[in-house]
């Protein structure tokens, strides 16, 4: 991995136009080809990047990252602060929380617990910037990437959004449409997430393992 700190302006020219003006920023090249912009007021979410497969030609004083469908992320370098190289070695791979884990396992095997006629297509759906929990097909036979948590905070529905941004590049998914999944989903990520167009669902753990409630029962 390459760090990069420098005084830069950034644009992206393709489906959209974006600007960033001069100023101090890290610059983020993987080894998998990735090129992220990031500032120190956003947390872990990038300012603007470009997902593999794409190049980096690298000029003087411009960086130009490019993609195969055309689109470019152009980076204008007043001043480099810092640059250096990292091996990371290999990636163990997230541990997930057992319920977590669990609750992913149950709703591959109950997916139609979202919607009638709904298929699995994969579990841990691979991406290059991590797997998505399930990748399903709807009633129509369109994608939906699901996001399953335990709690439903706001940080799951950034990471749902980040997979939905890469995953409608692939004209042979396109369009793919998100699900947040959790056994309880707090208000501002609801809120967060209506706003994106993902629809939330509550999940009963006890009802996909089969559990009927006994809290009207006599006997």
């Amino acid at each position: 991995m390459r760090l990069v700190i420098a005084r830069c302006q950034v644009d992206y020219v393709g489906r959209l136009t974006a600007h960033l003006p001069m100023a101090q920023r890290l610059l983020l090249v993987k080894a998998d080809g990735s090129v992220s912009v990031h500032s120190d007021d956003r947390a872990y979410k990038p300012l603007n990047w470009m997902s593999p497969p794409c190049w980096l030609i690298e000029d003087p004083d411009v960086w130009t990252v490019q993609n195969k469908a055309g689109e470019k992320l152009v980076i204008t370098v007043d001043e480099v602060l810092h640059d250096s190289k990292h091996e990371l070695g290999a990636e163990p791979g997230l541990v997930k929380d057992g319920v977590e884990s669990h609750l992913q396992e149950l709703l591959a095997e109950h997916v139609t617990t979202l919607g009638e006629g709904w298929s699995l297509v994969r579990r841990e759906f691979p991406t290059a910037i991590g797997p998505v929990d399930l990748m399903c097909r709807d009633d129509a036979g369109k994608s939906v990437a699901v996001e399953i948590k335990r709690r439903g905070e706001i940080d799951g529905v950034e990471q749902l959004t980040r997979y939905l941004e890469l995953l409608n590049r692939d004209p042979l998914l396109a369009p793919v449409t998100g699900v947040f999944a959790a056994q309880q989903i707090k208000p501002q990520a609801r809120t967060l997430a209506e706003d994106r167009g993902i629809r939330c669902v509550v999940l009963d753990y006890d009802k996909l393992r089969g559990i009927e409630p006994d809290e009207y029962r006599l006997f």
